[in-house]
């Protein structure tokens, strides 16, 4: 089986990437969202309770216990968690030394410390998924950077990768979870409009924020939604399981799937990092034989010539295409695919019912998790395997405790990822081991295994709903218009991957239903009234275009509008729009009705944030990094680190051949031997011939 050194370092350097955008897009937030301005400002979430200091810290995991101490409040020093975070994450992707389980559990630990304080504006699903990824990576990451094939004896890199591929398979099953369950919990919300097919007639226009490109998608015609609903279905159900086949290129098929279906989403979404960190994941499908470049007459598939090998090769094909057989066989039989020749259409329909698709769920979901059994335990075999390579006696000890914690540790979390897994069949659910549910339950609050689940259920089928903020000095009323999410019926829609505008998210799932369910929307409302800038930067990051910069306005409303994609030949427009109703009434500061509420939802400071010195070093450097970025807008930043990033990438490139040759002539000069004197003909002639020999033979040596 082919390595897999190379997915790991792609994958390292993948979860580095998605740490620098998310503490990023964070920082740029932070006091809008949390500081003492904010909407919920992050001090009221840390209280200390009278509780030992490793107590509090073990119950509520976060390093922002401790920015007290360096003379910073609650905010600041989510500040100064970011801003590291942002740092740690770009050096580790830069640079391979730093790509060590330390810098990886410091970015674990920087943002489990954020989303500990985060409230509803952190409590997303790719919160979690990178929480989860992230502690992987600690483990994935090696102590020290292996030596390369050609510098290692053959047993010292046995011995560095006899543990190699065991946290690395985490990887490829938390792969599994996430694109099983999202496919599963489609079919088990019973939601009409994915068991009809026409999810995708309606998503493009009412996801949080699309991208241009959704409008395209959206006029299709109704038969590409459908088959489009119908190839979703297979990639996230049928074909994870090939994740776990024995035969390398069903893997690479399976990979390929999911890359096709993220990209997609990215075109015609602004899912900010999740399905960039997606992609990360399905690194776990590849080799080091299909990332190799270069190709020569060592690349090419060898012919087997023995017969055994050849009948082996011949089933293993035999194998493959009975998988596609079925795989094909199953998307037609079940979604009852026909072929329309008159009008070029292919015409799909479920064809299952949802008690016949709850007794198939009942009888795979165990089985599935046999399945992750059964191919753990090959990687552990395969890992044990290795160590009996391992030559010496101290390095075999070394390498064996390192198989020992690595074994303990992945089979341990293996079991702890079975409980939320089991949420998708709650009859599985119950009949897993006692010990795991304990084993669950007393990590649970550090994210290590988390339960998702994507798009359960379709939104906005009567059309988008949308709030609208407006504000007023005398009744004449101005629309806040927001930088990314609909408003403004003229303007396209932004791309802002892999940045996430956190409030404009809220802001579309606080349209879904009353205000009364989205408490922090009141916080907001206030924080508008009293014109505070960092709440303003939120909405919009040039406040010169925020219509009440000047002074703040007197009352404050928001009505709910339900917005549908103009249709094409629609000149300068994009959207279209019908009042609904009024989503908060008109309130003022001091108005009794919004003083109701503020106490209602405990958002009233009853005690004022303590006054800190703002003379501390510390504090005054993040103010300074603060002034210096507050004028660019977030993808602006997030666009340019990516840019720094690709520049240096291309810089070591274009700099490796050169720094290669200059190195090169002085490493042989090192070699050269020394000149003799002259002591004759016979001697003169004689020693080239034997310093070529020996240089030979050393050379030799020296390859094997």
């Amino acid at each position: 089986m082919a390595g897999s050194r190379l997915p790991q370092q792609l994958f390292l350097q993948g979860v580095a990437a998605v740490f620098m955008f998310a503490f990023a897009s964070l920082y740029m937030q932070i006091p809008g969202l949390y500081g003492s301005e904010g909407i919920l400002p992050a001090r009221r979430t840390l209280r200390p309770q009278g509780k030992g200091r490793w107590q509090q810290l073990w119950e509520t995991p976060t390093l922002l216990w401790e920015a007290p101490r360096l003379g910073l409040d609650t905010a600041q020093g989510l500040e100064l968690l970011s801003l590291l975070g942002t740092v740690l994450a770009l050096g580790a992707l830069l640079l391979r030394p730093l790509r060590h389980p330390l810098t990886y559990l410091l970015l674990w630990a920087s943002y489990l410390s954020a989303c500990q304080v985060g409230q509803v504006f952190l409590y997303f699903q790719w919160d979690s998924l990178l929480l989860e990824t992230g502690f992987l990576a600690v483990l994935v990451a090696p102590l020290r950077q292996p030596p390369s094939c050609k510098q290692a004896p053959q047993g010292r890199l046995a011995g560095a990768l006899a543990d190699g591929g065991l946290p690395f398979w985490l990887v490829r099953w938390l792969l599994f979870r996430l694109m099983f369950a999202s496919g599963v919990v489609k079919l088990t919300s019973r939601c009409p409009t994915w068991w009809g097919l026409t999810a995708l007639t309606y998503h493009y226009e009412t996801q949080c924020l699309p991208t241009p490109a959704a409008w395209l998608a959206h006029h299709l015609p109704v038969w590409i939604h459908k088959l489009s609903v119908v190839a979703t279905f297979l990639i996230e159900i049928a074909m994870p399981p090939l994740f776990f086949a024995p035969i390398r290129r069903l893997r690479l098929a399976a990979f390929y799937a999911q890359v096709l279906l993220q990209v997609l989403i990215i075109i015609t979404g602004n899912y900010n990092f999740f399905n960039l960190l997606t992609l990360v994941l399905t690194t776990a499908l590849l080799d080091d034989q299909h990332l190799a470049t270069g190709s020569g007459p060592g690349r090419h598939r060898k012919i087997p010539t023995s017969w055994p090998k050849a009948l082996l090769t011949t089933l293993s094909l035999l194998l493959e295409l009975t998988i596609y057989g079925l795989l094909a066989y199953g998307t037609v039989h079940y979604f009852g695919l026909e072929f329309d020749w008159r009008q070029h259409s292919i015409h799909s329909r479920t064809t299952f019912t949802f008690h016949q698709f709850s007794q198939w769920l009942k009888t795979v979901t165990m089985p599935t998790m046999w399945l992750g059994v059964a191919s753990l335990a090959w990687e552990l075999l395969t890992a044990l395997w290795r160590w009996t390579q391992v030559q010496g006696w101290l390095p075999k000890v070394c390498a064996g405790i390192r198989l020992s914690i690595m074994g303990t540790a992945t089979v341990a979390l293996f079991l702890i990822s079975l409980v939320p897994y089991s949420y998708v069949e709650p009859g599985t659910h119950g009949r897993l081991w006692t010990g795991t549910h304990r084993l669950f339950g007393a990590v649970e609050h550090l994210q290590l295994a988390n339960s998702y689940g994507l798009f359960r259920r379709m939104t906005g089928l009567g059309g988008r709903p949308e709030v609208v903020l407006e504000g007023s000095y005398d009744g004449h009323l101005w629309t806040i218009e927001f930088m990314y999410k609909p408003g403004n019926v003229s303007r396209s829609p932004p791309l802002v991957v892999p940045h996430q505008p956190r409030l404009d998210w809220q802001m579309w799932f606080a349209a879904l239903g009353p205000h009364t369910q989205s408490p922090w929307f009141t916080g907001l409302v206030l924080r508008l009234l009293q014109g505070k800038e960092p709440v303003i930067r939120l909405i919009q990051s040039d406040v010169a275009r925020y219509p009440f910069y000047k002074q703040p306005p007197t009352y404050v409303r928001a009505q709910r509008y339900k917005y549908w994609f103009s249709q094409p030949g629609e000149q300068g427009r994009w959207w279209r729009r019908q009042w609904v109703e009024e989503f908060f009434p008109p309130v003022s500061l001091g108005d009794p009705t919004l003083e109701s509420m503020l106490r209602q939802f405990g958002l009233q400071d009853k005690n004022p944030p303590r006054a800190r010195s703002s003379h501390h070093p510390l504090a005054q450097a993040l103010h300074w990094v603060r002034t210096q970025l507050s004028p660019v807008e977030p993808p602006t930043l997030l666009w340019g680190l990516l840019g720094a990033v690709a520049a240096v990438r291309v810089t070591q490139a274009l700099l490796a051949p050169w720094l290669l040759r200059s190195f090169t002539p002085s490493r042989e000069e090192k070699h050269k031997p020394a000149p003799k004197k002259e002591s004759g003909a016979t001697s003169t002639q004689a020693s080239p011939a034997s310093n070529n020999s020996s240089s030979g033979s050393r050379t030799t040596r020296r390859k094997k």
